[in-house]
């Protein structure tokens, strides 16, 4: 990569894994190519724990982004905007910036109206857990995922380069997709997944039965899990891409209340047809991501 100082704003679960991910390449890198990385997050537990890693750490945004080639900002959604609004203040000399965000469209207008000394891309690596916190992040987070890359009007070919190096030291596969496009695309593989668990999980537990939770096997385990997703990441993400994702609730509404009328009428010719369309989309689906 054609920088040596990173600053990495953020360090949850996906900063935290990219972090560890570029102390692990770079200490790999044959020859070494230098590396000085900065951690800059408002949780003190979070900074000590860095100090494993990282080469300086601090709450004070302004001090930790002063001196960075690159910009890494792995906070929610509305905060990177934030940050990236105060960005010409605080480096009137520009550097590299990518984001980590989970939506794209407002991020990417907000790097739009950087000065023309800075130079950016948005981001989204394709993965996670529904855990979050530093303790939870790992140096393989992003290995074989697909990591997406939106260039915006700051986006040159530098900033490519720089990114798509980063992609590889993490060992992830690059995707470039324009900002909309990936916000309607991850509204229907992440975002209402996250909604379809959360009403799931909130219609068991509306049950107020001690009993159900023996009951429950992995269909359920594996069903819910994403409701356990951090709330403040989540509502970011939500209120970003209220139009796409308002959009997929009322598909996935449209196909309940099909299959539930198919139900209520006994079709069980239509109900049978309905039930194997959907499980050979399944297996096409497990195909395509075997392929990948």
């Amino acid at each position: 990569m054609q920088v040596e100082r990173i600053c990495v704003v953020g360090l949850g679960l996906m900063g935290g894994s990219l972090a560890l991910a570029l102390r692990l390449a770079r200490r790999l890198a044959i020859p070494q190519r230098p590396f000085h990385l900065t951690i800059v997050d408002t949780n003190p537990k979070t900074r000590a724990a860095a100090g494993r890693i990282a080469d300086f750490v601090s709450d004070d945004l302004a001090l930790g982004v002063e001196k960075a080639d690159l910009i890494v900002l792995a906070t929610p959604v509305r905060t990177i905007v934030n940050v990236l609004n105060q960005l010409p203040r605080l480096r009137p000399d520009g550097c590299l910036v990518l984001d980590l965000g989970s939506s794209k469209t407002d991020i990417c207008q907000a790097m739009d109206n950087l000065t023309a000394n800075f130079q950016a891309i948005g981001g989204h690596p394709m993965c996670g857990k529904e855990v979050a916190g530093f303790g939870a992040a790992t140096p393989d987070m992003f290995r074989q995922h697909t990591f997406i890359l939106c260039p915006t009007q700051r986006t040159t070919p530098h900033m490519e380069t720089v990114a798509h190096q980063l992609v590889a030291d993490l060992g992830a596969n690059p995707l470039v997709l324009p900002p909309t496009l990936h916000d309607n695309m991850v509204a229907v593989v992440s975002h209402l997944p996250y909604m379809v668990a959360t009403a799931l999980m909130r219609n068991a537990a509306s049950l107020d039965d001690d009993r159900l939770w023996p009951v429950s096997s992995s269909g359920f385990r594996d069903t819910s899990r994403v409701s356990g997703t951090d709330p403040q990441m989540m509502l970011d993400i939500l209120l970003t891409n209220k139009t796409a994702v308002l959009q997929q609730i009322a598909h996935y509404q449209s196909q309940l209340g099909e299959v539930a009328a198919l139900i209520e009428a006994n079709d069980e010719e239509k109900l049978m047809a309905w039930l194997t369309e959907t499980q050979e989309a399944y297996w096409a689906y497990r195909e395509a991501k075997r392929d990948i």
